[in-house]
């Protein structure tokens, strides 16, 4: 087919899409025969056989993306004597859809008197593609030419007014519809409640449903979906509920998909599973879409089981399908099986990789991730920003400086601009990996860190230990308005505040995120349990817990969590039966706080706890690991069955670490147990342990039986590995501030009033009982040296501090980096008789409650 030229391309505009002029006078190319006396025709409702002709060959030629051919068509349309309207509108239309924009736009030009269709062409195209301007100027040229708008144009224009979200024009778009008599329309309406969603105005969106005279199927899918977006799951359930009785609608595949989001989030599990039965009753349990959406919901509210058994039945997968079994596997622990998946996938792209990516971090093999991500880059698999923020998490994972140098390098190297997620990313990898200096230069470096990039460097701080830094971060960012109070600062800084106990700035954010509106996000509320249960405060967390909308696992787990730490093992328990009888399945981290519990139980409930190990492969399909038998161990030990302890080691399916001997050698010292202490001691020291904590429970225990060679050459050992023991630091907040203490420390203001409060605090407590506990103190030390090392550790000097400046009977509250010794264990009970006040003592455990001469420990 020969080209034609026609005379318009490349000669009158430089622009494609420039406005249309005002003037009227338009090339004669397009009506070679009309004139003032001769307008053009407007749309025939019967057009002639052959424009019907042009108007069959211009489709052809947009389902073959022939130019060429809708340009011949073009120039035969002009020789037509009665040029129709409606042909220029198809021939407009056409030029869009083959992407020749300065065409269409040209062939607009040229046209005398466009009418609404015209116009709502032009309105409709650039609105869809992303040229909202246009679209609206091109709206108000209609208006101001004086062509009335339909339904369709309202419907183009609302189109554009919600991609840029402007709703003070759409409202007045609006007020034109219903001047206009247009609201009638269903079809409009649903336009009008689509682009009240997007802006946010769920109230908008019900009233326009609420005086529709007529709904279709889509006006109630608007709604619901409106619903779902504003977190207003139950209202939502409740609409979809009326429109299952509504007569003559069905619903459809987008209905039952956004219902089971709902059902989803909102923890509405019999919900979930009747969605699924109306699915299988409308003959949609085949559809791709509502298939994905079911395996979402029983892949957080239902069984593995659930999940594999719609995997197995669906007739039709695409990528998204087996990406969400790559997770659901991940997200169960199934790592092996996950990855076959994977490998078995007939079509992968970078959100399946992705998804494997993310799944080894999240089970803790980030060297699985790096080798997975070298797979990547040898199959030339396109990276997003996401691949590399996941490969940056698990070289913080790994926590190797080397390896986070090379990732750094490849970031650098490869070419992506350095986004905010990169650099958020970068940040918190120099954190994990002990480069915080690195961390805090990146940071200095930007001219304008935005608010995650100011959140991450805030977590940096908290991980390595400099929750002041971090707490001056914070506010420093607040003052100056560079930090956003959303979702993941409200939950960094909640961590902040529980790892000092900080209640009170505690407060002042959870104030914020409430009026904020924040909490439909479960993290929130579930960083506010933990972070008012590490303060002391567990009232405050049990009633988060009770306010929220919705919870997860992870929800249970931080209340029951907060239960343990303050040793309420009996109310941990019950929080489990409350599980059960709402049957909330338990994962690896609920167990093993259910286990933990037995340990804090008011009476000796080991039997039961024995009984509940077993049951988790058989009843919970979870495979007990190293942290599992630990905690056994130490139930066993706590109440003395340390034989039975020792067999249930010996009996392990698998060789136990150093963790789990660990747990046993800490109960044969409290038991002063030295024939089994000295069995897990040479355990511990044969498996070469990387963490000092082990080497001084080793040492410990020995010179408790006065054996200090053996406690000397231990101590030797972890010199010789470059362990350091781990400072004890205590602190105390008072008017906002924190006072912080080490052993035998004079550091502080008022070091002289506190020296010689605690000495007749020693005194008085001497009198009452009191016998410092010297064993664990070096022997060639005279025994006037010991006592002073005893008299002034850390926990000591805060306390005597607390003592000192608060009034009246208030408890004196007292944090501590370390567990906390037994001669300051004992000698706070007597500090309770003598002061006639309760001390609260957090220490590495969880909460000591001192009062009358008893701790809540029972120790």
């Amino acid at each position: 087919m020969a080209v034609i030229n026609l005379p318009f391309i490349g000669a009158r505009f430089s622009r494609p899409h420039c406005l249309p002029q005002t003037s009227h006078s338009k090339p004669s190319f397009c009506t070679p025969h009309s004139s003032p006396s001769n307008p053009t025709k407007t749309l025939q409702l019967h057009p002639p056989k052959t424009t019907k002709h042009h108007t069959n060959l211009l489709h052809l030629a947009v389902q073959n993306g022939d130019n060429q051919l809708a340009m011949s068509i073009h120039a035969s349309i002009l020789k037509l004597q009665d040029n129709a309207s409606y042909l220029f509108n198809a021939l407009i239309l056409a030029y869009f859809k083959l992407g020749l924009a300065g065409h269409a736009y040209k062939v607009f030009s040229s046209v005398n008197d466009p009418d609404v269709v015209t116009y709502t062409s032009m309105v409709s195209w650039f609105a869809k593609s992303n040229q909202e301007v246009e679209a609206v100027n091109f709206f108000f040229e209609m208006r101001r030419l004086g062509v009335q708008p339909n339904e369709y144009s309202f419907v183009a224009i609302l189109t554009a007014c919600g991609r840029v979200l402007d709703l003070e024009l759409g409202c007045q778009v609006h007020s034109l519809a219903v001047k206009m008599g247009c609201v009638d329309d269903t079809y409009v309406s649903n336009a009008f409640m689509g682009f009240y969603s997007k802006c946010g105005c769920l109230d908008c969106v019900l009233k326009v449903f609420d005086e529709m005279p007529q709904r279709d199927i889509s006006s109630w899918n608007t709604v619901i979906s409106g619903l779902v977006k504003k977190y207003e799951y139950e209202t939502a359930l409740e609409l979809f509920r009326d429109l299952l009785q509504a007569d003559g609608i069905q619903v459809d595949r987008f209905t039952l998909s956004t219902v089971l989001t709902a059902c989803s989030e909102n923890a509405v599990i019999l919900g979930g599973r009747e969605v699924h039965a109306y699915a299988l009753k409308f003959g949609l349990e085949n559809n791709l879409s509502v298939g994905n959406a079911l395996i979402g919901f029983y892949s957080k509210w239902g069984s593995i089981k659930d999940v594999v058994s719609l995997f197995d039945t669906m007739p039709v997968k695409d990528v998204i399908t087996w990406t969400q079994m790559i997770s659901v596997y991940m997200e169960s622990g199934l790592v092996e099986v996950a990855e076959k998946v994977f490998d078995e996938m007939p079509e992968r792209n970078c959100f399946s990789y992705n998804s494997l990516l993310q799944g080894f971090c999240q089970n803790g093999v980030p060297v699985r991730a790096l080798c997975m991500f070298c797979r990547m880059m040898e199959e030339g698999v396109e990276l997003d920003d996401f691949s590399l923020t996941i490969i940056l998490n698990a070289c913080g994972l790994l926590a190797d400086k080397n390896v986070s140098e090379q990732i750094h390098g490849f970031v650098l190297k490869c070419g992506f601009g350095f986004t905010d997620r990169i650099e958020s990313a970068l940040i918190d990898m120099f954190s994990k990996c002990g480069r915080m200096n690195d961390a805090e230069e990146m940071f200095e470096s930007l001219i304008q860190p935005s608010s995650i990039i100011w959140t991450s460097m805030i977590c940096g701080y908290a991980r390595n230990e400099l929750p002041y830094k971090a707490l001056s971060l914070f506010f420093e960012g607040q003052a100056e308005q560079h930090i956003l109070i959303d979702e993941v600062v409200s939950t960094t800084v909640f961590g902040v505040c529980a790892t000092l106990g900080f209640d009170r700035i505690g407060e002042q954010i959870h104030s914020n995120a409430f009026k904020l509106d924040l909490f439909h996000d479960i993290k929130v509320g579930n960083a506010l349990i933990g972070m008012y249960s590490k303060c002391g405060n567990m009232t405050a967390s049990i009633k988060v817990f009770n306010n929220m909308k919705r919870h997860d696992i992870v929800s249970w787990n931080s209340l029951m969590g907060g239960y343990i730490f303050h040793k309420q093992g009996d109310n941990a328990l019950d929080l489990w039966e409350d599980m059960k009888r709402k049957n909330i399945n338990p994962d690896s981290i609920t167990t093993l706080l259910i286990i933990s519990a037995y340990t804090h139980t008011a009476s000796d409930m080991v039997n039961e706890c024995y009984t509940f190990f077993h049951s988790m492969k058989t009843v919970y399909n979870i495979e007990p690991d190293s942290n599992h038998y630990a905690s056994l161990v130490s139930v066993f030990g706590k109440w003395g069955l340390l034989e039975e302890a020792e067999n249930i080691i010996m009996k392990m399916p698998y060789e136990p670490n150093p963790f789990i001997w660990k747990a046993l050698l800490d109960n044969c010292r409290v038991h002063m147990n030295t024939v089994i202490g000295k069995k897990a001691a040479k355990e511990i020291l044969a498996k070469k342990p990387n963490d000092p904590s082990s080497y001084i429970l080793v040492s410990n225990l020995y010179s408790a039986s006065g054996r200090w060679h053996c406690s000397e050459t231990t101590r030797e050992e972890m010199r010789e590995k470059g362990f350091q023991k781990r400072p004890g630091k205590s602190w105390i907040i008072h008017e906002n501030k924190v006072h912080s203490f080490y052993a035998r420390d004079k550091s502080h203001a008022r070091s002289k009033d506190i020296y010689s409060a605690i000495d007749i605090l020693v005194l008085e407590c001497l009198k009452a009982g009191y016998t410092p506990d010297t064993s664990f103190v070096l022997h060639e030390v005279e025994e006037h040296q010991k006592r002073d090392f005893l008299y002034y550790h850390s926990a000591k000097l805060a306390v005597t501090y607390g003592l000192l400046m608060t009034k009246g009977r208030m408890p004196v509250r007292v944090m501590k980096n370390i567990l906390l010794c037994g001669d300051c264990h004992s000698f706070f009970k007597y500090v309770s008789i003598v002061s006639k006040r309760e001390i609260h003592i957090r220490d590495a455990s969880g909460f000591h409650c001192f009062a009358n001469g008893e701790c809540t420990c029972k120790g």
